[in-house]
């Protein structure tokens, strides 16, 4: 396990408010359930197909149609509740959510509200080295998506697209435990992470796949407190909601200005308006959307197309054996088994596929020198091109062969940033191209003593100032190197030139 210090939330300070004032954040997250068919129809769920080509009759609300559960869809809420160490409710249900939207064609969503297949849960967000904070999970239920409205297609008339319609939807909500902007961008960080690593949800923010409804509330200092001890939640103040934020930057500029935004209202002597809000990236706000809406006002009440839900604790059991190695435990032991740091860790772990390029580099040979290779030059060379981990032209037998290649002495540093740049480009086995283009490291002493001498007698100035200030010796050693073609082993030099100048 990580060893980590709880951290209880510090909250964020906001600047030229006459008053002291603590931000309160809760965010509802709608991740996409990766499937390949929707929630309660065979329709595929391809992205990017020609519009309302993904469309079965129950997805278009045809008289007479029937919803049929996706087994699979099931299971991966389940997965992913477990992977939040939450409680999974045996026995759930499916409610009607009633409002009116052009790309609603039910007029109704199927969602859960009173009884949600994943009950209580948590997410570790570390804030820093050795350094974290417990989000608390209130729940997952699964939902319909809605479609798409398109208004830019025509100056008069808006066009509806269907094929997201009936996408299964994991809608993950927190506690009000978020107390700031940057922590509430780790939060969704840290559980797009945890969904991509269970491959319940893709996570891509740009296709809206992963987006967050952000709950934001300012309260007077102490009145956190008194809402710990009571669960009252008057006592956060009166919250509004940012919707559909995807992405990390504009999230933590939509709160930031949220919070301004209400703390002015309240210190002018105005009361908040419990509302929905958008954020423009372009004005740097958030502008009213609706007023908010509660529960009653979408006269919920349980589906009669879909009896309750009833699920085995043997398959939930099953699914539980199933779970893949989840970031936190997996960072541990990139710890405890390469010697990384905490740093390196969370670098190499951060996506699933890096951390297991990096765990085939490193398998065998010296974990941190792997690590210093994947991270600097791999990763360095990938963002560089725009090109992703899968995508990479270095395979990590590649990597791993020149790591090997350094390990023996064969090849110097130098040589194997330029080996890799080779390989990058035209491909081969690091061992076969380095011998067809002759970088070898020189490490025979007689060959290497020789060129030192020849330096030192032909810079006798050189010798003296080196001998005043022995930090100077590594111009000898440069030399020497050079006029060895870069084919001397640095060390050998270095430790010729220090006893040959007597340092």
């Amino acid at each position: 396990m990580l060893d980590l210090t709880y951290e209880t939330p510090k909250p964020k300070v906001i600047a030229g408010a006459k008053h002291d004032w603590e931000l309160v954040i809760g965010m509802e997250i709608h991740a996409q359930v990766s499937s390949n068919s929707k929630l309660f129809s065979g329709a595929s769920t391809q992205v990017g197909a020609e519009p309302n080509s993904n469309v079965a009759f129950v997805d278009a609300a045809m008289p007479g149609m029937l919803p049929v559960i996706n087994e699979f869809c099931i299971e991966q809420a389940v997965r992913s509740g477990l992977g939040l160490k939450a409680a999974i409710n045996l026995r759930s249900a499916f409610d009607r959510k009633n409002y009116f939207y052009p790309d609603l064609p039910q007029g109704y969503q199927i969602s859960q509200l009173y009884h949600p297949i994943v009950g209580e849960g948590e997410v570790l967000v570390e804030m820093g080295p050795g350094v974290a904070r417990l989000v608390r999970v209130e729940r997952i239920h699964l939902e319909q998506d809605a479609g798409k409205s398109i208004h830019d297609m025509d100056p008069t008339m808006s066009f509806v697209d269907f094929n997201r319609t009936g996408v299964a939807l994991m809608e993950i909500v927190s506690r009000p435990d978020i107390r700031g902007p940057e922590e509430a961008a780790a939060y969704v960080t840290k559980l797009r992470q945890i969904l991509r690593y269970l491959g319940t949800c893709d996570g891509n923010m740009q296709n809206g796949n992963l987006r967050a409804d952000v709950n934001v509330s300012v309260c007077r200092p102490g009145q956190y407190e008194k809402y710990q001890a009571t669960q009252d939640f008057a006592h956060l103040g009166t919250r509004c909601e940012i919707k559909n934020m995807n992405s990390m930057r504009f999230m933590t500029q939509a709160i930031d200005y949220e919070a301004r935004r209400q703390i002015a209202i309240l210190e002018d002597g105005g009361e908040i308006v419990q509302e929905t809000r958008l954020y423009d990236p372009d004005k740097g706000e958030t502008r009213s959307m609706r007023s908010k809406e509660e529960a009653h006002d979408y006269r919920y009440f349980p589906c009669p197309d879909l009896l309750p839900l009833e699920i085995e604790q043997a398959w939930v059991d099953q699914i539980a054996a199933t779970m893949p190695e989840l970031p936190d435990a997996k960072k541990a032991r990139f710890m405890a088994d390469f010697g990384l740091t905490d740093y390196d860790a969370n670098v190499l772990t951060a996506e699933l596929d890096a951390a297991g390029y990096f765990e085939a580099v490193a398998r065998g040979r010296d974990g941190k020198q792997a690590a210093n290779w994947v991270i600097n030059e791999l990763f360095g060379r990938l963002n560089k091109e725009g090109v992703s981990i899968t995508e990479t032209p270095v395979s990590a037998d590649q990597l791993g062969g020149i790591v090997d290649l350094i390990a023996s002495g064969e090849i110097s540093g130098k040589m194997a940033k330029d080996l890799f740049e080779i390989i990058w480009s035209e491909g081969g086995t690091p061992a076969e191209v380095a011998a067809a283009r002759g970088m070898k490291q020189v490490t025979d002493t007689g060959a290497i003593e020789a060129a030192v001498d020849e330096i030192i007698a032909a810079n006798p100035a050189q010798v003296e100032k080196a001998r005043a200030n022995p930090k100077l010796a590594g111009w000898f050693v440069g030399q020497v190197i050079k006029a060895t073609g870069g084919k001397a082993a640095p060390q050998m030099v270095n430790e010729l030139v220090v006893k040959k100048l007597g340092l």
